[in-house]
Parts: C-alpha cells; structure tokens; sequence
C-alpha cells in the first residue's frame, strides 16, 4: 500500500454522483471528493476490506485515498446529508399517499427506527416522515416544530428565527398517526388522547446527539403537539457571536469579574435568556470553581457545569432546588427564572453569604427588573446590597442581505421615533435564499443597567421605574430603543421589525 496517500482534511466536500451510486457507494464505505481538483475515492482503513471489494468491481478508476478518522467521519456525515436532501424532497411530495398506512401499526414496526436517522432506509412510510419532520426543521434553524389539528385537516408549522412559518398540510388520519409515532418516540401513553403529557427524546443526526421536548395537548378537533429543539453546549454563542456590542461586553465582562452577587437577564419569553446566561456561564467555567444550575427545564447540555431540572411533581421546585445547591458548596449557581418571594429571598442570601447568582426576570426593561425584586418583597437595601447588573435583552430578525430593497420612512414615523426623515432604512421582501420570509438569522440586542453608586443612592429615595429609567438615561446608559434605531439606520432591520421589538418603548 505504499502508492496509496494518507490525508487529514476535515474540510472535504462531497462530490456528487448518480444517488443510486451514493447508495452503494455508503454501504460499502466508499466516499467520493475532489482534491487538487482529481475525484478521489476516500476510504478508512476500519472498512477497508468492503471499499476494496467495491472498486475492483468499478470500470471508473478513482485514484484511492486513506483519510484518518476524523476526516473520513465529517465525509461520510455529508454524504449522509447529501443523500438525505434527495430522498426527503420525494418523501415530502407523496408524504400522503404513503402514509395511508394501516393506522393498526404495530409498536415494534415503530420501534424499528433506533439509530441516526440519516441512515435509516428501511422503515415505514409515517417513520420516514417523522424523520423527515425533524431533518428538516434542523435544516431550516426551526426552535420548535408545531403540529396542529383543525376541523377538516391538520398542519405543521416551523418557528424560525422567532416567528412560525407553514410547513406541511396534512389530512387528519395521516397527523394522528404522526402523532402517536412522536409519543412513542417520547415514551409517551398512545393511548390517552383526553390530558396533556409532556415528555422528551433523543434523536441523531449527522452524528450530532439532539434533545427534543414534546408537549401533547387536548385541543377541541384532537390533539396539539409542540416540540422543541433543545441544543448541547457546543452549539453556545458567545457574547460577541450573539450579536452584542462592543460597550455591552466589555461591561458585561466587567461584571463577571465578580466573586459574588447577582446578575439579572430580563426579556420576554424567546428573547435569548437562557442562552445568554449559558454564554455567561462558559465563560466563567473553570476546574477551580462549582458551578451548579437549576432550569426547568435544562435547555443546554453541558459537561463542565451541573445541571438540576425542576420537578414540581416530586416538590423539586425552584425555590427547593436553590436551597440544597447551597449545601453543596457552590462558587456559581444559576437558578432559571426568578418567579416567586421564596427564590427571590434565597437567591439575595446566597449573593450575601459570598455566591454569585445569575438568573432570569420577565420584565420589558432593564430598570423595571429592581421595581419587580422590590414587589417581592426584597428590601431596597438588599437590593443596593447584592445586584451588580441587568441586562435586558432582545432578538431581532436581520433582513436578507440578498434580496432587502431600499425604503422610505413615513413622515409620522419619522416624528414619533425621533428618527431623520433623510434616513435611508430597507424593508423585507422574500427569495429563495431566505425561505421567501425577507429574514435570515437573529442579532441579540441589549441594554445593561450597572448598579453603580449613582443608582445605588437614588434607590435611597425611589425604587419607581420611571424615575430610575430617566436618571440612568441622564447618565447616559443606552436604551433598547437606541439599539434598534442604530441597527435600522445600518440597514440590517425592517421598520416593522423596530417595531414590533419595541422601538418606541422609551
């Protein structure tokens, strides 16, 4: 084997042939790629047997290449991806009339599907579909995947980059039994149509392990199924990936320089909390420190932190969790969200007794985050006390850089943001690239209320929203609404989206 050239290219592309010859090719363990612009067949030395036997039997005379492990695996997941992206369109076209299958299918024909799903052939037609379902919706960067039931048919939407778009309509014969397959999947009782379940379960792509969370609830025409895709911690942003300014994160980095206290992220639901947090918290991970979360539930997988899900059926709650953390002498404790008096006062003593507390608020701003603490009956002292900062934060939806076109804004607006009428702003208008949506990908946006000794003394004489919003401004800390102001003036959001994020909040 000595003509025989060994490579490490972990950067390798697929080169296409026929797919009837990818087919044979996979199973075979034969992959095919350019390189120095020559179609080389790759081949690992674990499979060398069955690659060898294959192209003996080829008249093409590819030159044959050794890849390392490593290589050779990155390869054979895109041939996987490759192949998939052909089948499933077949798939998703005779969706129903393959899946006019006898709705009395056995739980084993179910259960046959166990491994990566990108290399399952064999299986029945509503398991393929399902496949296809949760194949895709990686595809599209989905954060859950929505199954409805109306009157007369169903249909599967796909929440992307915060706002859901429709996928699928399907009859209601062929979504039932979509369904039941997802509870079976999720361990869940197929039997019962008449009370929620909730559950979860794994499935493999492209060698990448993936969480999803199912929610099954009883709607009025059957049964409504959400499901989200929860990611692992490699797929974490940092600070400057998701989006955040330069000022932000150095005063955000300033913060987390801090041994002990708390840091608050407020926003609606789907702003990006938890994954600012998660960000925080790699950042901050090291072997010399303990770091322990409670979340409910745990949306990031991660190996150098230990995570605790809540259980309220087994009285495992927020408040519960974070009183047994202490006992386990943390340097870091992250609670999920801060939602009642009894986690407020706790999460404030553990900031007092040397800890340092990250944690989540439902609240539209920054400064509405101490008015919040304070109607839970945390004394204003203690909030002077242990509150280092807050960051509010949002996600936006960035216009499609191929197909955004030039717009005017409208006088009215112009007066009502404060914005120049000779601003030059674009709108959205939808191609292939971005879905026909106008939208590809998300920025988070933030404003961050430091508690310096300014906003320490005027929490003396006031904890009123409105007033500690106009003095931090007086000081010059940056609104949301400046943010967006900025970012629409670059050209990289919509008006409507200014404002429907909330650009004339302040």
């Amino acid at each position: 084997m000595s003509g025989i050239e060994y490579i490490h290219d972990t950067n390798l592309e697929p080169f296409e042939v026929e797919s009837e010859e990818i087919n044979v090719a996979l199973k075979n363990y034969v992959l095919f790629s350019k390189i120095d612009d020559i179609v080389c067949a790759c081949i690992a030395e674990n499979y060398m047997n069955a690659a060898f036997e294959y192209l003996s039997k080829q008249k093409t005379g590819y030159k044959v290449v050794f890849l390392d492990e490593e290589s050779y695996e990155r390869l054979f997941n895109k041939f996987l991806e490759l192949r998939t992206d052909k089948e499933l369109g077949a798939i998703d076209k005779n969706a129903e009339e393959e899946a006019s299958v006898d709705e009395d299918m056995n739980l084993t024909e179910f259960l046959r599907n166990s491994g990566d799903i990108l290399t399952s052939e064999e299986s029945a037609p509503i398991i393929k579909f399902v496949n296809s379902l949760f194949y895709q919706a990686i595809k599209k960067r989905s954060s859950d995947i929505h199954i409805e039931m109306h009157e007369f048919k169903g249909e599967i939407r796909f929440r992307i980059d915060g706002v859901l778009t429709k996928h699928i309509e399907l009859e209601k014969n062929i979504l039932n039994l979509v369904i039941s397959r997802i509870k079976v999947i999720s361990n869940l009782d197929i039997s019962e149509k008449r009370i929620p379940q909730d559950g979860r379960t794994q499935i493999k792509i492209a060698g990448r392990t993936l969480d999803i969370r199912v929610s099954i609830l009883p709607v009025y025409y059957g049964e409504r199924v959400v499901m989200r895709i929860l990611m692992d911690s490699t797929q974490i942003p940092s600070l400057l990936e998701l989006g955040f300014t330069d000022s932000l994160i150095n005063g955000l980095n300033s913060i987390l320089q801090y041994s002990h206290g708390i840091i608050l992220v407020t926003g609606p639901t789907g702003s990006g909390k938890s994954t600012t947090l998660h960000s925080f918290l790699q950042k901050l991970a090291s072997p010399e420190k303990n770091i322990i979360t409670i979340e409910d539930p745990v949306e990031y997988k991660t190996n150098n932190i230990n995570q605790i899900q809540v259980n309220n059926k087994v009285g495992l709650t927020f408040a519960a969790g974070l009183r047994s953390i202490l006992r386990q002498d943390p340097d870091i404790v992250m609670v999920g969200e801060i939602r009642d008096n009894e986690t407020a006062s706790i999460a404030t003593q553990a900031a007092l007794t040397g800890h340092l507390v990250l944690s989540t608020l439902h609240t539209n701003n920054a400064t509405a985050a101490i008015t919040r603490l304070v109607d839970m009956k945390i004394e204003p002292f203690l909030i002077s006390s242990t509150l280092l900062a807050v960051l509010a934060q949002r996600l936006v939806r960035l216009l499609c850089p191929h197909c955004k076109s030039e717009d005017k804004i409208a006088e009215d607006y112009a007066n009502q943001f404060s914005i120049k009428k000779e601003t030059v702003i674009y709108k959205a208008n939808g191609c292939k690239q971005c879905g026909y949506t106008g939208y590809i990908g998300r920025q988070a946006i933030g404003e961050l209320l430091i508690m310096n000794d300014d906003i320490k003394t005027i929490l003396k004489t006031t904890t009123n929203d409105y007033q500690i919003r106009s003095f931090a401004k007086g000081k010059g800390m940056i609104f949301l609404s400046h943010r967006l102001k900025e970012l629409l003036s670059e050209g990289k959001i919509s008006l409507d989206e200014a404002i429907r994020i909330g650009i004339k909040d302040d």
